[in-house]
């Protein structure tokens, strides 16, 4: 397992079904079945597609929430899980793939094995998932990543939330809100989630994923906003599934 490894991200609503359970649930058990390295499920507190905004959480336990699916492993074992997989399940969403170089995959009573990953050129490993029917587009784009604190404020709301529609007005093609439990940014201060600490800035996460000509132009609006925190950015290639008859007319949009 150690060494150059593709990973696998599907964007989607945690009010997505399939025959009446989770999408994400299906994607993961699936996963399990054809015995992938990892799998993991991280719900966000909003966002927005092709198919509207999802505002923070109210706490109602049936609020649609964001959810990004993580699956990692080889290249081939990706591609077969993306081909077979995926089209049945994914009505509608966003998937990406990039590098995953894996440094270190440890089992319990197995081998301790640690690899320094060499210098590979962005996206030349990717698998090509073109040329199997699905009704979807594909292009070279970038994820964004923007580091921040749920504490930080811009005109009177929070920061998260006015990035979020920025990014929407920008005519992006998504974006999602992972909220944290423990972290520290630029000022070194550790921040954590412990009970009784109820003012606490906890660290805030935001994923945009889009062409890198759209995303260079986002730039200057995040500049504005952003006083402290960090950004990144990595390439990846993007995939749109369009399945849903109402979300064809926007093929020529995103």
């Amino acid at each position: 397992m150690i060494g150059e490894k593709i990973l696998l991200r599907v964007y989607l609503r945690s009010s997505d079904l399939y025959h009446f359970s989770p999408v994400y649930e299906r994607l993961v058990q699936a996963a399990g079945r054809q015995k992938l390295a990892g799998a993991t499920v991280l719900r966000g507190i909003m966002g927005f597609s092709s198919r509207g905004m999802l505002m923070p959480s109210d706490y109602r336990l049936t609020s649609a929430s964001p959810v990004i699916v993580e699956l990692v492993d080889a290249a081939e074992k990706i591609t077969d899980f993306a081909r077979q997989v995926l089209p049945q399940q994914l009505k509608t969403g966003l998937a990406t793939l990039e590098r995953a170089s894996v440094m270190m995959y440890r089992k319990r009573g197995g081998s301790q094995e640690s690899h320094l990953p060499e210098p590979v050129e962005p996206l030349s490993t990717l698998p090509d998932l073109r040329g199997d029917g699905l009704m979807r587009l594909d292009h070279d784009g970038v994820l964004l990543r923007i580091f921040i604190g749920d504490s930080d404020q811009w005109e009177n709301q929070p920061l998260f939330e006015a990035i979020i529609k920025k990014a929407r007005a920008a005519g992006l093609a998504g974006g999602t809100v992972l909220k944290g439990s423990m972290g520290f940014g630029a000022n070194s201060v550790l921040h954590t989630n412990k009970v009784l600490v109820l003012s606490t800035d906890l660290p805030i996460v935001i994923e945009i994923v889009d062409s890198r000509e759209k995303i260079k132009n986002f730039l200057p609006t995040l500049d504005s906003l952003v006083q402290e925190g960090m950004i990144t950015m990595e390439g990846v290639h993007i995939y749109k599934y369009l399945h849903d008859p109402a979300d064809a007319g926007r093929k020529q949009t995103t």
